[in-house]
């Protein structure tokens, strides 16, 4: 009887890796072997930085809002506590979008939050 290597199979598995690496340079796009490092060498980096996207972008709007909080006379940590104190819950990228496109509205806020560090 001879010996069944499911050549199907194999194929397609090979095919699906080297549509994955097609732009790549060199031999990681038109050979099995190399492709096969480069395409599982950025699926891992794609999941890491799938979840590092989203600490970046919370970097990004605390960024925007100490910018905007230090133009007005107050820092971050201060402006954030104040918010607290003052029952305003907002999240950091609603703040952020309302500091870029609203603001009067932001400063108004910020107002609020010295009035309740004040107290």
């Amino acid at each position: 009887m001879p010996r069944a290597k499911n050549g199907p199979a194999t194929l397609a598995r090979r095919k699906k890796v080297l549509k994955k690496a097609k732009g790549y340079f060199g031999n990681k796009s038109r050979l099995f072997r190399y492709a096969k490092d480069a395409v599982d060498r950025a699926e891992v980096y794609a999941y890491r930085d799938r979840r590092k996207k989203k600490t970046e972008f919370r970097q990004l709007w605390i960024v925007r809002i100490n910018a905007i909080c230090r133009a007005n006379g107050i820092n971050y940590s201060r402006f954030m506590h104040g918010l607290k104190a003052a029952d305003i819950d907002m999240d950091r990228k609603q703040l952020s979008e309302l500091a870029i496109h609203d603001e009067t509205a932001f400063v108004a806020l910020i107002e609020k939050a010295k009035q309740a560090n004040a107290a």
